[in-house]
């Protein structure tokens, strides 16, 4: 389906050769994925990035089967036959009532600078400005992009067209499990293992309080949370019978040998009591028990908790910075 012609959408009729066309489904992904092969060394990609690497077809396929809708929020551009770049939207709402509406879009590298980035930025505030109408959040809607510090591009296209930095995210390595240091005596009224059922709501509600003064953070449910349980190697330490900090680590589902902490939280009362490194390094241990050789993490640059000292001091080591663009949307 060409959808050059619907009102939502941007036209490519000034660049002949090129158009848009609704995403189909299953028969879409090998075209996706080779499409972020072929951007990957241009725009110096880390291929295992937990926030930006270089995804299967799998990957992309169970990404787009969470999207809402994605048959019309999800578009792919064509070129003589084929697919040479596509974009996606997702959204939303923030804790203090934002609602982010986030575009990310790829193109390959030998047909940037026609005018096309620009052609899929325009489809993209098109298609969100039709979707804030539709969803009644007019108030308090955003246009949100990301972008890989390394990928100049897309950094240039999102700056000339009104968009500004808000915050980054450093991804971190520890490259090898084998090699942890030792942890420290806790408190003799702390006591650090592995989570039950019984104590995910306070696991959950320890980690959403730690974010009380967070600035975009997404609202994140308790049916959210149970939905993507892995608690594995989930670790919490208790002050008596209260959940005072959670290290929520897990295998990476297409990489066996990467492990993720995907959160390490401790209550501000808790906190430079060493909880947060007693409960890191027994994540990683319990990691690198069910095969992981390596891990990785992210946390913001603008941290006020000392987390990047955390993380250096056992072993992590900087390998890419993520940085998210947010626009006003002009009613």
């Amino acid at each position: 389906m060409d959808v050059n012609s619907g009102s939502d959408h941007a036209s490519l009729e000034r660049v002949p050769g090129y158009a848009f066309r609704l995403y189909h489904g299953h028969d879409d992904h090998d075209a996706m994925a080779a499409v972020r092969h072929g951007c990957a060394q241009r725009d110096r990609i880390d291929a295992r990035s937990i926030v930006e690497g270089v995804p299967t077809a799998a990957e992309l396929a169970e990404r787009s089967a969470k999207l809402d809708t994605p048959s019309e929020n999800q578009v792919l551009v064509e070129y003589d036959g084929g697919v040479v770049g596509y974009s996606t939207i997702r959204w939303w709402q923030e804790r203090d009532g934002t609602w982010l509406y986030l575009h990310r879009g790829y193109l390959l590298p030998e047909h940037r600078g026609l005018g096309i980035g620009s052609a899929m930025l325009n489809w993209a505030e098109t298609r969100i400005r039709r979707l804030v109408q539709q969803h009644g959040t007019t108030p308090t809607a955003v246009f949100g992009a990301n972008a890989v510090a390394t990928e100049q591009d897309a950094t240039a296209l999102l700056l000339e067209n009104g968009y500004r930095p808000v915050f980054s995210l450093v991804e971190l390595e520890l490259t090898d499990l084998r090699h942890l240091p030792d942890g420290k005596p806790l408190p003799a009224d702390i006591r650090v293992g592995a989570v039950d059922p019984s104590s995910y709501r306070a696991v959950w509600k320890a980690v959403v309080d730690s974010y009380a003064d967070a600035a975009f953070t997404e609202r994140w449910t308790f049916e959210s949370f149970l939905a993507t349980a892995e608690p594995t190697c989930w670790r919490a330490a208790w002050e008596r019978d209260r959940v005072t900090g959670v290290a929520l680590c897990s295998i990476r589902r297409h990489d066996s040998t990467l492990g993720e902490v995907e959160e390490l939280s401790v209550r501000a009362e808790s906190r430079r009591r060493g909880l947060g490194r007693a409960l890191l390094l027994d994540g990683l241990r319990c990691l690198r028990e069910h095969g992981a050789k390596s891990a990785r993490l992210y946390t913001g640059t603008a941290n006020p908790h000392r987390s990047y000292d955390l993380y250096e001091s056992v072993g992590f080591r900087r390998r890419s910075e993520h940085v998210r663009y947010r626009k006003p949307i002009a009613v």
